[in-house]
C-alpha cells in the first residue's frame, strides 16, 4: 500500500469529509514523542479566502527562492518535476494542514516546559499521517515552503514557541492527475545487514 504513495500535484476540488481529516491527525498524534510531550500542533484550513492568504505567502516566498536562495543545482534537479514557485495545489487541494514543531511548551504556572527532540518527534507523527493519508484513499504533498513560516505562524495565529514544520494539501487526486515515474532504490540500496 505505501509503495502506491506517490507525491501529488493535481487535486481534484471532490469534498472530503472532515472527520476523515481529524481521524488522520488523530494517527499521527499516536506517534512516540520524546518525554511524551507531544510537541505538535495541526492547523487544519479549509476556509478558500485562507488558503488564498496562504497561497499568496508561500508564492511570494517560493519566488524568491527559485530565483535567489536555492540556486541552480537544486532548481536542475527539481525540472522533472515540473514544479516552479507557483503553487496551484494550495488553492486547489479541499484542506490544507499546517504542522507545526512546537519547541517548547507551558506548565500550569505558565513556565516553560521544555520539548525533548521536538524535530525528531514531529517528522515520527508526520510520517504517520503521511501513512494514514495514503491508508484513507487521500493524497497529498509534503511542502515545506522555505522562508514562509514566520508569515505563516502569523497569518494562522500561532504562538511564537511554534514552528512550522511542513504544510500538507490534502484531498483526492484530479482525475487527469500524472505523476513522474520515479524508481524507488532497491533494498540492497538501503540495507546494511551485520
Amino acid at each position: 500500500m505505501m509503495n502506491g504513495r506517490r507525491t501529488i500535484r493535481f487535486f481534484s476540488d471532490e469534498p472530503v469529509p472532515k472527520e476523515i481529516i481529524h481521524n488522520i491527525i488523530r494517527t499521527a498524534g499516536t506517534s512516540p514523542s520524546g518525554a511524551h510531550t507531544e510537541p505538535w500542533t495541526f492547523v487544519i484550513v479549509s476556509d478558500k479566502d485562507m488558503k488564498e492568504k496562504i497561497r499568496e505567502i508561500v508564492e511570494y516566498e517560493e519566488k524568491i527562492n527559485y530565483e535567489k536562495r536555492m540556486g541552480k543545482e537544486w532548481t536542475t534537479d527539481l525540472k522533472p518535476f515540473k514544479t516552479s514557485w507557483q503553487k496551484e495545489y494550495l488553492t486547489h487541494a479541499p484542506y490544507l494542514v499546517a504542522v507545526f514543531k512546537q519547541i517548547y511548551g507551558f506548565r500550569e504556572q505558565g513556565k516553560r516546559k521544555k520539548h525533548y527532540y521536538h524535530e525528531m518527534s514531529v517528522s515520527l507523527a508526520c510520517g504517520i499521517m503521511l501513512a494514514a493519508i495514503q491508508y484513507s484513499g487521500l493524497v497529498t504533498l509534503t511542502s515545506t515552503p522555505l522562508n514562509a513560516g514566520p508569515a505563516l505562524r502569523k497569518l494562522l495565529d500561532r504562538p511564537a514557541n511554534e514552528k512550522l514544520s511542513l504544510l500538507l494539501p490534502i484531498g483526492y487526486p484530479s482525475v487527469d492527475c500524472t505523476v513522474p515515474n520515479l524508481k524507488r532504490k532497491d533494498i540492497e540500496d538501503i540495507i546494511v545487514e551485520f
